[in-house]
């Protein structure tokens, strides 16, 4: 009875593969510095960087698939919660992004809001966030692509980020 527990069909036992193999995968495209943060036992880290270093599609194929057989030999969860973590977005970085948008949204929609801006952000560049501002509402007016507003997001966006830390 012990036996039909354990059992594992052969479509299972790929599936689970093909799902290593595709953490390996993922594992592979990270950059020296977020697989450094990744805690791997050294046989696997080995592999990966061996797998940076190829450049045909063959070879990368098939070093993904034994990074996918060293993992089957692992606890892989571990390693995939810390993929997980570094690959979302922490909530933090979400709040100030949708603050940036909110600002942005506020700048554009209202001429007084630049003052509370500067207020809230005295290190904020002013001058370039008014011209970015103007170019925006002038953008919007003659229902052209928001290159303006995208650029203005990002001043925005880096003044809140620098303001946070």
């Amino acid at each position: 009875m012990e036996e039909e527990d354990d059992f594992i069909s052969k479509t299972q036992r790929k599936r689970q593969a093909t799902e290593l193999q595709g953490v390996g995968a993922a594992l592979v495209k990270l950059s020296p510095e977020q697989l450094a943060r990744i805690d791997l036992p050294e046989r696997l880290r080995e592999a990966v960087l061996a797998c940076k270093e190829f450049n045909r599609h063959e070879a990368i194929r098939r070093q993904i698939q034994y990074i996918g057989r060293i993992m089957r030999d692992l606890d892989a969860e571990p390693i995939v919660e810390q993929l997980n973590a570094l690959q979302s977005p922490s909530k933090k970085q979400t709040a100030l992004f949708h603050v940036a948008e909110k600002w942005r949204d506020e700048l554009v929609a209202d001429p007084t809001a630049i003052l509370r801006f500067e207020r809230e952000f005295p290190h904020a560049d002013a001058h370039r966030a008014r011209v970015l501002i103007e170019a925006a509402r002038e953008e919007r007016a003659a229902k052209r692509a928001p290159k303006h507003f995208r650029e203005l997001f990002h001043l925005v966006n880096a003044t809140v980020q620098d303001h946070a830390k």
